[in-house]
């Protein structure tokens, strides 16, 4: 696949790319991008608890990779301490922070979802599951957009940790043509949307009742 140096492209901001989820029909997470930690817990108190804070800056491309991700908080006491190391940590990289998103913390099986345009093909669509399976196992399926939702429910089955959607020792079977929904408004985006180079979705959770994006970076 055709790669694209990643110094000539731009990751765009919150804002942005919650317009394309919102226009794109995407399902994502309750999140609120939050400018003061008062404001923070007031918002915590209407997400409710547990939740994650994450930072939100166009200049952080792996958020987790440097503790700008706080996961499972589960009081004001822990926010204001997510809320101090995020800050810091911003402050350390020299980043030009938006602000700080507040976000419903979510239960279930991790799938990235992901799109490269190649210089020969254009969209790529990738789909795998989380964690240790796309890092070390590289266990991910791909097509060249455009892709039906029928294509995208072989691309789902078609990766070896797929057994774990379907749920084994008792866990609850993820909802499969929820994924494919996603895969297929990515299929979309990605063709509508020419400016965009890189698209990931990860991770995307998933479960018996809903499957919603966590967590994204769009690059142009």
């Amino acid at each position: 696949m055709g790669e694209f140096p990643r110094f000539i492209m731009k990751m765009l901001n919150f804002q942005e790319t919650r317009a394309l989820l919102l226009k794109y029909k995407i399902p994502f997470s309750k999140t609120i991008l939050v400018k003061s930690k008062t404001e923070g817990i007031k918002i915590a108190e209407k997400i409710g608890y547990p939740l994650v804070l994450k930072v939100s800056s166009a200049d952080i491309l792996h958020k987790t990779d440097i503790g700008a991700v706080k996961t499972n908080i589960k009081n004001q006491e822990e926010l204001k301490q997510a809320w101090k190391d995020i800050s810091e940590t911003a402050k350390k990289i020299k980043a030009k922070v938006e602000g700080i998103l507040a976000q419903e913390m979510i239960f279930g099986n991790e799938v990235i979802i992901g799109m490269k345009r190649d210089l020969q093909f254009g969209p790529v669509l990738m789909f795998g599951l989380g964690g240790i399976f796309v890092e070390v196992l590289k266990d991910v399926a791909l097509r060249i957009a455009p892709v039906k939702k029928s294509e995208a429910i072989k691309m789902i089955k078609e990766i070896k940790g797929y057994r774990l959607l379907k749920g084994i020792r008792g866990q609850e079977a993820s909802e499969i043509k929820k994924i494919a929904d996603i895969i297929v408004s990515l299929s979309k985006l990605s063709l509508a949307e020419e400016s965009i180079k890189e698209i990931d979705f990860n991770p995307v959770i998933v479960n018996s009742k809903q499957t919603l994006v966590v967590d994204t970076r769009f690059l142009i």
